[in-house]
Formats: C-alpha cells, structure tokens, sequence
C-alpha cells in the first residue's frame, strides 16, 4: 500500500526553554523535541490520521537515535532516516518572547547530515506512488541533497499531489543569489506551492499576495498558497478559483512549528478533496493551535481539536 504523505527535508532535535521570556544566557531548563520542517509536517499529517513516510538523514549518534524513536512514536515511518558517519545530528536552540518574537540558533555544522540525501539511494517508484510528496527550498541549497530532490520531482513528473514548501532560509545557502534558478526549476515538476511574502518573493520575484500567486501558477503549479502573516493566507488555483482566509485568533505562546501544523492539515485537507475555503480554514486553525503550544512535533493537532477551533472561530 502506498503511503498518503512521504516528506523529503531537514530533521533535527530542537532544544526549546521551558521559560518564556528569558534570553538563552540565561535559561535554566530545556525541552528535547523531534524537529525539522519537512519532518514536523509528516508528523502533523499523522496525527490527523495519513500513513506518512519522511526521506532524510542523522548522524549517527545518540541525538539520531532519539529521532527514530520520536518518529516511531508519532506513527511515522522512518525506514529511509539514514545515518551519515562523521556528522552530528542537528540541533536548534530558539527564544520565546511571545507574541511574535522566536530567533532561532541552528548547529548544523559542519554539515546537516539532511543535506547528505543522495539521489542513487532513493526509492524512486514509492515517491512516485505516494498520494503526495512534499519537498523544501532547502533541500535545494545544497548538493547532493539539491539532485535528489530535482531527481525525485523529475521521476514522479507531477503524479499525485507534489507540494513545494519554499521554505527560504538564507543563512543555509553559501550564496542566496543563486537560489532562484533552483527553485524556479522545482516548480516546474511541482502542482502545490506553499509560502509567505518572504519567500514568494525569493522563488518570483513578486512580493504583492496576488501577484505572487499568479507567478506561482504561471511558473507551472496548479495551487498557489501564499501566507500572509496578520492578513491570513491567500489560495489561488488555476481554475480559477480562490480563497482569503484571516487567521484564528490565539493566545500565542511559541509560532514556531505553526508553517508545519498547517502543512499537515493542509495536505489532509487536499487528500480529502476539500473546496480551498475549508481546506485553509482547518490549516490555519491548526497552524495557530500549534502556535499556542511550547513544542512542534509533539504539539501537531488532531482532527477533532482542529474542528473545535474552526467551529469556535478561535484557539481556546
């Protein structure tokens, strides 16, 4: 049996404080959550019930460890989580100042094992077979991991449901100019793009939501989903068709992890051949139910706290 979700991108173990409003210096007590955002977006679809995959690499060592029993944990099967000897799994410390302050500090040198996914080691036809694949901008930033991932959309040639989460962070690009070829190649093979402002713009060239949107679909994908920060989130499809969503109403306490609830609802929500308004509608919320929670992965939402927040037009 196929699976419904297989998720190709970063893994890590994010350390987050269990104090709210202190600077790291001076944090006293930390939480280990399983982390990385291709990775927390299997996790998310899990919990709503998919049979999800992710393709991805550790160190070998301890912290990799962990990850395969977090990731068994959620349900996820790792089967194609790697080890690369000689390189450290990742880690991500970050900051918590709610409302809307969160820095985060990645440790993924020398390298990111993530970025070690080689092309020869893929099981090409269950990418293919998978009802959805899901890819990131920074699986492209480096190689081998960038032949993979063109690789991968190159084999599945837009089977299915195949999602680009642009996913822009410059600091794991040796030179930020030279991304957008790369991305303008990925969204060739792709029929879902998936950002903000930021990182529409970098894939584009247009930061206005709706003209970023029709450059989207103009670069080749079917649905273009562009978050707006305060002003929600914006769908457009080739048909036509549209959505403008605002964003639930939440008592913010970390929106770090929340792009990735809202990637995993969002992929259940095209699985289940929702209309775009619900599909957003439930993404948004599960995306701030997450946002008023400490942890990622072990914060993704169900089905049924998802459509409580949707019926209540907030996060209680």
């Amino acid at each position: 049996m196929g699976y419904d979700l297989i998720t190709m991108g970063r893994i890590g173990v994010d350390l987050y404080p269990l104090q709210t409003g202190v600077p790291l210096p001076q944090v006293t007590s930390f939480g280990k959550f399983l982390g990385g955002s291709a990775t927390n977006v299997a996790v998310a679809a899990a919990r709503l019930g998919r049979r999800t995959a992710v393709i991805t690499r550790t160190g070998d060592d301890p912290f990799g460890t962990y990850l395969h029993e977090a990731l068994q944990g959620f349900g996820v099967d790792d089967r194609w989580v790697t080890p690369v000897p000689g390189l450290p799994t990742p880690v991500t410390f970050c900051e918590v100042f709610p409302p809307d302050d969160f820095p985060l500090y990645f440790y993924r040198q020398p390298k990111a094992p993530d970025l070690e996914i080689d092309a020869h080691e893929l099981d090409l036809d269950a990418i293919r077979e998978a009802s959805v694949f899901w890819i990131t901008g920074t699986g492209l930033s480096e190689e081998p991991s960038r032949t993979a991932t063109l690789a991968a959309l190159a084999h599945r040639a837009k089977s299915g449901t195949t999602v680009f989460d642009l996913d822009w962070r410059p600091m794991f690009w040796k030179d930020p100019a030279e991304a957008r070829p790369f991305y303008e190649e990925a969204l060739r093979h792709t029929t879902v793009a998936v950002g903000n402002l930021d990182e529409v713009e970098v894939a584009t060239g247009v930061r206005k939501p709706r003209e970023a949107a029709q450059a989207l679909l103009d670069a080749g994908v079917e649905l273009a989903v562009v978050k707006q920060g305060p002003k929600g989130v914006l769908a457009v499809d080739d048909k036509g068709n549209e959505a403008e969503v605002p964003p639930l109403p939440v008592n913010v306490l970390n929106g770090l992890g929340a792009g990735d609830a809202f990637g995993g609802s969002l992929v259940h929500g095209l699985l289940e051949g929702w209309d775009l308004e619900k599909i957003m509608s439930h993404a948004n919320a599960a995306g701030a139910i997450v946002a008023s929670r400490l942890e990622c992965s072990s914060a993704m939402p169900t089905v049924t706290e998802i459509e409580d927040a949707v019926a209540a037009g907030a996060v209680k």
